[in-house]
C-alpha cells in the first residue's frame, strides 16, 4: 500500500490512494502509525465487495511544476496596494517587472 503523508496545520496527514483512507497524527511516525490501523481495521470489517470497489490497483505518485506566475497570490503574502501608474496591467504584471522571480 502506498502512504502520502503531509503537513497540515499543526500535525500531518496521511492518506493511502489505493483506498482512499487516510489519517492523522502529531508527527509524522503518528500519522503513519494511525494510517496503518485504520487500513487494519478497514480489512478486518469490510466485506470481500467492498475492498473490491475502493481498492485502485494502480496509483500513481508524482511531482509537476506550476509556473509560479499562475497565482502569486496564492504563493506568497499579500502585497501593499498597487499606485496608479498599474492600473492597466493584470495583478501578475506588475509584481513580474519590479521583482525577480526565485
Amino acid at each position: 500500500m502506498t502512504a502520502i503523508l503531509s503537513r497540515e496545520d499543526d500535525g500531518f496527514t496521511a492518506l493511502c490512494p489505493e483506498l482512499d483512507i487516510a489519517s492523522q497524527g502529531a508527527t509524522i511516525e503518528e500519522a503513519r502509525a494511525n494510517l496503518v490501523e485504520a487500513l487494519t481495521l478497514f480489512f478486518e470489517t469490510a466485506s470481500s465487495s467492498e475492498i473490491a470497489r475502493r481498492l485502485h490497483s494502480e496509483v500513481f505518485v508524482t511531482q509537476v511544476e506550476v509556473p509560479r506566475w499562475v497565482n502569486r497570490e496564492f504563493f506568497q503574502a499579500p502585497k501593499p496596494a498597487r499606485s496608479s501608474k498599474d492600473t492597466d496591467l493584470p495583478p501578475f504584471a506588475s509584481a513580474a517587472v519590479t521583482e525577480s522571480c526565485s
